[in-house]
């Protein structure tokens, strides 16, 4: 059983952080994503959606800050994510470095059941892929710096 899981992780961290094909092969639409914040700020915050418009900053920039106060334009991206209450769940961090499972950036992205609202992105494609999630939680994991 201990083989088994540590096989799981050796597996994981090779995707995630070794071989470019691999991890190219798991974040689906975004083959350059990384885990790193720049990385995620390019190609997921600001990616365009399918029509176009970057889907999470379409809503989430100064103008739509009304969506819960959430600014993700690089240039306050950042600062809004990291060790901020969730102002939908104020006693969730939007991001807990370290943390991926207590970041409440994850339980939107995931759509996991007792989030505020409906599963994030709201527009563009329909959701991240499990690649672009894993590669956001592994972002997480390391300490969530900004780079």
């Amino acid at each position: 059983m201990r083989l088994a899981t540590v096989a799981v992780v050796v597996l994981s961290a090779t995707l995630l952080i070794g071989c470019d094909e691999k991890l190219s092969d798991v974040t689906g639409p975004t083959p350059d994503l990384e885990p790193t914040f720049s990385s995620i700020q390019h190609n997921i915050f600001e990616a365009p959606d399918s029509a176009g418009r970057a889907a999470c900053i379409q809503c989430h920039n100064a103008v739509g800050s009304r969506f819960n106060g959430l600014d993700l334009t690089s240039s306050v991206a950042y600062a809004n994510l990291v060790n901020v209450a969730s102002r939908e769940k104020p006693a969730v961090l939007r991001v807990a470095p370290g943390s991926p499972d207590n970041s409440y950036l994850i339980h939107k992205v995931e759509g996991r059941s007792g989030i505020v609202g409906v599963r994030m992105p709201f527009s563009g494609p329909p959701f991240l892929t499990d690649g672009q999630i894993l590669v956001i939680k592994r972002w997480i994991e390391l300490g969530a710096k900004n780079d």
